[in-house]
């Protein structure tokens, strides 16, 4: 299997989650009946007759609706974006954590991790268990890295507080049932749509909002402690400030349903007044402008990042050929970020999501002239320009270049990408599956990628595309043991223990008929599929089916 990271007309298989989400949490009564009848195949997560939820649960209840997400096309693992949010996520989580914020309790019971959703719209979600999602549509209009920072400072409080698990309890002995909908809700909508839709409707079509909905006390409370963590980061409080305004000057002047954050998070005239307090800025100053903290590289690699949401959130060909054929001013925003010569960040982010769009629709002249552009903008400034360099070895990829990608890597100057970070491990595995598939392609490079990503999945066993790509390699490489192992891990990833199984046993029976067999593998086969069978009968029981029984996947 392949995760994709690019798909045409995608679907709103995750709006709907979220809607569903919503009328769980916020019409509790209405749902019994579907509750009801969900509760006998739904995991335990607590007492019913508690008045809070207890962080356990909450966490086990975010990782079961994690194991659905993840297997939507929408939810997108493009490493260099979902790299950029981490590394602007951990000072954030680091920060709360110094502060108070977040508890050893939380810490260790919550998974505090980001995804991206593959949409154009404005908005950004806080799930049970410390999951935020982070639409493309909104890493493309932020104008920083604060900016952007300030919006997930504001999330993480949200599950810092449990305001979450606070709306959830709000029913007191209805949460449990509100928690069971939830979840039903988010598996109905991976099975059909139309039940999903069928579930909203069975809630109050009023309460539904687009996302979870939290009360303007808990809205003024997560922008209280998320200015708090956003500046303990060593982010600029004025990003916050940014973003408000921003986002309240966006809703003026469309109405074209683009910005349901603010629906979810509505911005009242109060809360950016005390945004601006804080800042002490009365209603007469704007924030002073400056590159933001990180100084010129920090503001060149957003942009870069920034070009790339814009080139994937949304794979119509209209909408690419508009990117691709922006026109190449090397002069928009000239001086704003420094060096005065080449243009500014905006600059780069324009021609940066034209490379990839024009590469995208198969344009390579367009391709080529964008990518240089690219090229010469961020050729002072490291960071971007690595993000550049990937891109670049990308479109060599997707034109069959691949032995020309390798060998950009192997020059001097290659280790730009080639840095041991999961973005460059993943890419350097893409350039040795395609070159291999070339002529003379060497076999050296798929070795030193596949020993490379066995370290990195051993750190990091959760990681359904790393295993997904170390399938691949084993598999040219002429290994099928491990090729058919590391499938069944991608499917543990996403929790799919009968997959996992499934490929196990088939790895046992090629194991016993082949002549000669790698005893260690087949040992690590065996072992493994013990645990994923004990997983796989453990989710029955919490389920209420019969261990073989796999009716209700």
């Amino acid at each position: 299997m392949t995760l994709p990271l690019t798909r045409l007309s995608p679907p709103r298989r995750l709006r709907r989650a979220g809607w569903c989400l919503a009328a769980a949490l916020l019409c509790p009564a209405p749902i019994a009946v579907l509750a009801q009848g969900a509760s006998s195949t739904l995991p335990a997560l607590g007492d019913a007759a508690s008045d809070e939820i207890a962080v356990a649960a909450e966490g086990r209840l975010g990782d079961r609706i994690m194991q659905e997400l993840r297997r939507d096309p929408d939810v997108l693992d493009d490493p260099l974006l979902v790299e950029y949010i981490e590394r602007i996520w951990q000072p954030l989580l680091a920060a709360a954590k110094a502060r108070g914020d977040v508890s050893e309790e939380l810490a260790q019971n919550l998974a505090w991790q980001t995804f991206v959703v593959r949409d154009r719209s404005v908005n950004a979600f806080a799930l049970p268990g410390g999951y935020v999602g982070v639409h493309l549509g909104l890493l493309s209009m932020t104008g920083s890295r604060d900016e952007l920072a300030s919006v997930l400072a504001h999330e993480m409080s949200h599950v810092s507080q449990r305001h979450i698990a606070r709306m959830m309890t709000s029913g007191r002995r209805s949460s449990m049932l509100a928690l069971a909908t939830m979840i039903l809700g988010i598996m109905a909508v991976s099975r059909s749509p139309d039940a999903a839709q069928a579930l909203v409707m069975g809630g109050q079509a009023a309460a539904v909002q687009g996302q979870l909905n939290f009360s303007r006390d808990m809205e003024r409370e997560a922008d209280r402690v998320g200015f708090g963590v956003l500046q303990g980061a060593g982010y600029e409080g004025v990003g916050m400030v940014g973003m408000f305004e921003r986002m309240q000057l966006a809703a003026r002047l469309t109405d074209s349903n683009q910005f349901p954050y603010l629906r979810s998070h509505p911005l009242t005239s109060d809360r950016i007044a005390e945004a601006r307090s804080r800042l002490g800025l009365d209603g007469a100053q704007t924030p002073s402008a400056s590159l933001g903290s990180g100084g010129a590289s920090a503001a060149w690699l957003h942009a870069a990042m920034q070009g790339r949401a814009r080139a994937l959130m949304d794979g119509r060909n209209e909408a690419l050929q508009r990117l691709a054929s922006a026109p190449g001013d090397a002069s928009a925003g000239q001086g704003s970020a420094g060096n005065g010569t080449l243009g500014g960040p905006p600059a780069l982010a324009s021609a940066y999501a034209a490379a990839l769009a024009a590469s995208r629709l198969k344009q390579w002249p367009l391709a080529d002239a964008a990518l240089q552009r690219a090229r010469d903008l961020a050729a002072p400034h490291e960071a971007a320009a690595r993000a550049v360099a990937m891109l670049r070895i990308e479109s060599l990829i997707e034109r069959d270049r691949a032995v020309e990608a390798l060998n950009i890597l192997q020059a001097p100057g290659g280790a730009r990408v080639d840095d041991g970070s999961r973005a460059g491990l993943m890419l350097v595995a893409r350039v040795a599956l395609a070159a291999h598939r070339s002529p003379g392609g060497p076999q050296a490079a798929l070795q030193r990628s596949s020993e490379a990503l066995m370290t990195w999945v051993t750190d990091h066993p959760n990681d359904a595309s790393a295993w997904d790509l170390l399938a691949q390699l084993h598999e040219r490489r002429g290994q099928p043991l491990a090729a058919l192992r590391a499938q069944a891990e991608v499917r543990v990833a996403l929790g799919d223990w009968q997959g996992a199984a499934d490929r196990l046993r088939a790895g046992q029976r090629l194991a016993r008929g082949q002549g000669q067999v790698d005893h260690v593998e087949a040992a690590v086969l065996d072992v493994r599929l013990k645990v994923v069978e004990q997983k796989r009968r453990q989710q029955a029981l919490d389920e209420g089916r019969a261990p073989g029984d796999e009716s209700g996947r």
